[in-house]
């Protein structure tokens, strides 16, 4: 369905308060996410950064919308110059040995539906390299 969000859920032999500071420190998130000149998990922080290919880069706008340390964090997403708003959101859960991360990302569908860089199958495989590869690396190395 188009308006479901995508959903990734991946578990790390980490605790949950060193997956925290991976989500939420500039200098953590830099080294398996996107280097962000500023960031702070709280309500009402706005940051940018540029991502995308090679071909084509995107400004990214946002906007922390809730966070809760070793929990929850939440930040609109979007992009400059396009239309569309979504929201990420990281939910961490300890588990025996290790933490499970939840990523959601919602209104995807929000997006210009004729770049194909805003495909849901895009953000897919965005997330799942992210989540899935690059966080993994950094948290078991």
């Amino acid at each position: 369905m188009k308006n479901e969000p995508f959903v990734i859920e991946r578990r790390f032999n980490a605790p949950v308060e060193k997956v925290w500071k991976a989500i939420s420190d500039k200098d953590e998130m830099k080294q398996w996410y996107f280097d962000l000149s500023a960031f702070k998990p709280e309500k009402g922080f706005e940051f940018s950064f540029e991502g995308g290919s090679e071909k084509q880069k995107y400004i990214h706008l946002c906007k922390v919308l809730e966070a809760t340390e070793n929990k929850k964090l939440s930040y609109s997403w979007r992009y400059k110059d396009y239309q569309g708003n979504s929201v990420v959101t990281f939910e961490l859960f300890p588990e025996e040995g290790g933490t499970r991360v939840k990523l959601t990302h919602e209104g995807l569908e929000s997006f210009p539906d004729n770049n194909p860089d805003f495909a849901k199958e895009s953000f897919q495989a965005g997330w799942t390299y992210i989540i899935g590869e690059s966080l993994k690396k950094y948290l078991e190395r």
